[in-house]
């Protein structure tokens, strides 16, 4: 892929990683932590992937975890290497914010709270401008 295809991706997915994070705001007004949650885990993932394009690298995967540990160049990596524990909390709400057999006995509408999302979008918020500050958009 061409630098000036790279960079044109890496845009797309940093700018569906705000809508997403723009959504999670949303379902918080709306009471809907648990999506909240998700939506946030999304912008997180989505603008890790876009840090993969901007340096013209192929990502797969939806752990934001892995997107940071098998980033495969060293010097590159070290910039989103402290986004790490962020990385960690968001892959936390990947499945059981979904799907009513992800957690004992209880959906995800009554599982998680106000709190929760909150946090969420806070984390998600940080990976975003974080990637947005060395990608440029």
């Amino acid at each position: 892929m061409s630098l000036e295809k790279s960079r044109h991706e890496a845009l797309r997915w940093l700018q569906q990683a705000k809508y997403d994070l723009k959504a999670a705001e949303s379902s918080l007004t709306a009471g809907s932590y648990e999506w909240a949650c998700f939506q946030s885990q999304q912008a997180g993932e989505k603008a890790l992937k876009a840090f993969w394009y901007s340096y013209g690298k192929d990502p797969w995967g939806h752990s934001l975890v892995r997107l940071i540990q098998d980033y495969p160049d060293k010097k590159e990596k070290s910039i989103i290497l402290s986004l790490e524990t962020h990385a960690k909390s968001l892959d936390k709400l990947y499945v059981p914010t979904r799907y009513p057999n992800g957690l004992p006995d209880f959906t995800p509408a009554e599982v998680f709270t106000e709190k929760d999302a909150r946090e969420a979008i806070t984390i998600a918020r940080e990976v975003v401008q974080s990637i947005s500050a060395r990608i440029g958009d």
